[in-house]
């Protein structure tokens, strides 16, 4: 088939989408498949030409865009050329199916696109209306709240022209659903290759505690770092945190007036091998973001077999079921956070071994291949059977 993707992030950029599109890309090229991706320049004029990702050679449509300020790195496409781009790339490409993965510009361009030429179009959500409020965060909470009921339409509308719609949980469908109006949503997972990671079982030899994501407002990092400063010194826990964000400097001066200054290593954003090597030296990972679709950063980290610690919200707890291979705690608990991590980091070393191996082995029910081979029969138009990665049902969740 010849298949194009589009998302408003890609690499370069890491976060949750972008990283989901890069592995459904290659996997599907390798498959055989010819593989077409729409999504911003990370730097400004639009282009397009063949890029390497994970050693697959993928054509990538580079759309002019915008630096969203003070942002580090977001970057977005003009969305006022959304449209034309959209009818432009369907007569340019002439794909058999158009994949978007969020309404908000190249998804808002590529579905009345596609509709209007016939051809069959998958929407994945990936994004809450929530978090894109919390970039516009100038405006009073009245508008802001507005912003967020304005931005749910505007998904039910968009994601209401695709044939099929994906997110990656169950309980991320359920609020997609209740939000939007729309039904019959599939929850499939945005997989991972686990062995891509590299787990260590031999005895710890030291307490790290490891995060992995978007230095931004919404992940409530500054939890963790009030959590590590509870932590019995004689632990000797230090702090890992790979990432980058608008965040970055306020968590910096958190991390120096809680005094943990010198146990806190801000990375920055690294390669897919920096990132292995410090998840295989971790003890545990820690999520305390209440707005995961799916995380892809703790399956990683449990791929690694690490235990998680994390906040008891959205989809979470389908990773983290307590006493098994982590903890979860109810946000903004700090005190309860910090006795969480301190249970991992002195467990013994047969409980913590069986953690580890309980990581691995829920994490495995994300195989990244079932996942692209279940998005192979949507694109095709056959019916298909969810993935059953979450056999304890959550509670729906209501807006707030």
């Amino acid at each position: 088939m010849r298949i194009l993707i589009g998302g408003d992030t890609f690499a370069p950029d890491i976060n949750g989408s972008a990283s989901f599109v890069k592995r459904l890309a290659v996997v599907l090229a390798g498959r055989g498949h010819e593989v077409h991706i729409v999504a911003p320049s990370p730097d400004g004029p639009g282009r397009e030409g063949f890029e390497m990702h994970d050693g697959i050679q993928l054509m990538v449509h580079r759309l002019t865009s915008w630096r969203w300020y003070p942002h580090p790195w977001l970057r977005f496409a003009l969305p006022w050329r959304a449209k034309p781009n959209g009818r432009r790339l369907m007569k340019e490409v002439k794909p058999d199916v158009v994949h978007f993965q969020s309404h908000i510009i190249i998804g808002n361009g590529l579905a009345p696109a596609a509709k209007a030429a016939g051809i069959r179009l998958i929407g994945t959500n990936h994004v809450m209306a929530e978090n894109i409020a919390q970039h516009v965060t100038i405006l009073p909470p009245p508008l802001l709240r507005w912003l967020i009921r304005v931005q749910w339409k505007a998904a039910g509308k968009v994601y209401g022209l695709a044939d099929e719609v994906t997110t990656p949980t169950k309980r991320s469908s359920d609020y997609f659903e209740q939000m939007t109006g729309l039904r019959g949503v599939h929850s499939i997972s945005n997989g991972i290759d686990a062995a891509n990671y590299h787990p260590n079982y031999e005895p710890r030899v030291g307490n790290r505690i490891v995060f992995v994501g978007r230095l931004d407002e919404e992940k409530c990092i500054h939890e963790l770092l009030e959590a590590a400063a509870l932590l019995d010194p004689a632990l000797g826990a230090k702090v890992d945190i790979v990432g980058m964000g608008e965040d970055l400097h306020r968590l910096q001066k958190i991390a120096r007036d809680l005094g943990i200054a010198d146990v806190v290593t801000f990375h920055g954003a690294t390669s897919d091998e920096q990132l292995r090597d410090i998840l295989t030296a971790g003890a545990v990972f820690a999520m305390p973001s209440r707005a995961e679709l799916q995380c892809i950063a703790a399956m990683e980290a449990m791929a690694s077999a690490l235990p998680v610690v994390a906040a008891d919200a959205m989809a979470l707890p389908h990773l983290v079921h307590p006493g098994e291979n982590g903890y979860l705690y109810e946000p903004g608990n700090i005190p309860e956070f910090a006795a969480h991590l301190t249970s991992v980091l002195t467990a013994a070393p047969a409980e913590y071994t069986s953690m580890k191996k309980a990581s691995q082995r829920i994490v495995a029910k994300h195989d990244l291949q079932h996942t692209v081979d279940v998005f192979e029969a949507l694109y095709r138009g056959d019916a298909v059977t969810d993935p059953v990665t979450e056999p304890v049902p959550i509670p729906r969740i209501s807006p707030e």
